[in-house]
């Protein structure tokens, strides 16, 4: 799985960059309630809707991605583990707003901060991971801001980790995209926090035990991300959901949706996004994950074909009732000359739907392809000397 991850972070940043839809007829999204949003296939790495994706926004507790992003980072490079107890400053149990409700006479375990940080969108358990993987809060915010960097979100600033309102403290839809999608890619194996139901740590109200994201409760295809919301803000949520098509496997949309008017109303208009998103547009397998998309004739090597494609499946999501107009065509210099390694770029794979391009994928050698020997070298520098 690790080995294909720079890919499909470079198929949906790509598709993130784009400046416009990408069919001239595009099925339109039904009417949201929401200053801005946003509906990314993860799978085809295609933006089906936005509205105003660039324009900044408060972040409100769509804050806590990055930071646990940045937790999950320093669990992967074992600086923390999630039995680790971490001290509660001053500081994290007088965080004012949402609250996991923790105080200085508790040493939490990493694993139950994460819990109170995302499902019960705590601010002190937030402090608490912050304090504890960057040292202090300010340079933890230095951290946010080098990752949102290198992620390429180039909307996005942070002044603190948790989301209070704050001068400056902005991002946009688009790079909430970008993060959402990395945070999926980077980190499946921490994932089941952003599904959890419910959680409570022993001492703690009842009261403050349900996920804010009230999606989880009423569609089990939804398995994430995050709500957000402040004065500012207004009720924000980032959402994803997966389902099973026959001939596709599992479909993952991403739905942002910020500036609602009520926590029931971004609930309500994400679900319709992501409804929208499963019915008026079909995904189309076009090649399995490894399948040859095309044998081509190569120069100088041990054999006279290379198999090139892609390790994961090619999937392109069209309007409904249109996947009869796509068609392919690759793109790649010739001759090929040996020699090949596994996953070396060869060539580009086009997608057209009718006469519109909708994808350009990259491909790769599906295999190593050593140089001929001396004589076979000769006689092909012949030939081509020839041809």
């Amino acid at each position: 799985m690790k080995s294909l991850l720079p890919q499909l972070r470079s198929l949906v940043c790509a598709a993130l960059m784009a400046p416009a839809m990408l069919w001239a007829q595009v099925p339109q999204p039904p009417e949201i309630a929401a200053r801005n949003y946003l509906l990314v296939d993860v799978t085809a790495g295609q933006v089906l809707a936005a509205k105003d994706i660039d324009a900044p926004v408060e972040q409100a507790s769509l804050t806590k991605l990055m930071t646990g992003y940045l937790v999950f980072d320093a669990l992967r490079a074992k600086k923390i583990t999630l039995e680790q107890k971490l001290p509660v400053s001053e500081r994290a149990w007088k965080m004012p707003g949402s609250r996991m409700f923790i105080d200085p006479k508790m040493q939490v375990p990493v694993d139950d901060l994460l819990k109170g940080m995302i499902v019960q969108s705590g601010n002190d358990a937030t402090m608490a991971l912050a304090e504890g993987v960057g040292g202090t809060a300010e340079n933890f915010v230095r951290l946010m801001n080098e990752q949102a960097k290198a992620l390429g979100m180039k909307g996005t600033q942070y002044k603190n980790p948790e989301g209070l309102t704050e001068p400056g403290h902005t991002t946009t839809a688009r790079d909430l995209a970008t993060l959402a999608t990395r945070l999926m890619q980077d980190f499946p194996q921490y994932m089941h926090y952003y599904s959890t139901k419910q959680y409570r740590y022993e001492g703690t109200p009842a009261s403050n035990s349900n996920n804010r994201n009230t999606l989880l409760f009423r569609d089990p295809t939804v398995d994430g991300l995050k709500t957000g919301h402040t004065a500012a803000a207004g009720y924000c949520l980032v959402a994803t959901a997966k389902r099973d098509f026959p001939n596709v496997g599992q479909r993952r949309l991403l739905s942002i949706v910020l500036g609602a008017a009520s926590e029931n109303a971004r609930a309500n208009e994400s679900q319709k996004l992501l409804n929208w998103g499963y019915t008026a547009f079909d995904s189309v397998k076009l090649f399995d994950a490894g399948q040859a998309v095309a044998t081509p004739q190569i120069w100088k090597g041990a054999q006279g074909t290379l198999k090139i494609g892609r390790d994961q499946a090619i999937v392109i999501t069209v309007p409904s009732g249109s996947a009869g107009k796509l068609s392919t065509e690759i793109v790649r210099k010739d001759p090929l000359i040996a020699p090949f390694a596994k996953g070396q770029p060869v060539g580009t794979l086009k997608v057209k739907l009718g006469e519109e391009q909708v994808a350009e994928l990259p491909l790769v050698a599906l295999e190593d392809v050593g140089q001929a020997g001396m004589l076979g070298r000769a006689w092909d520098a012949i030939r081509l000397w020839i041809k």
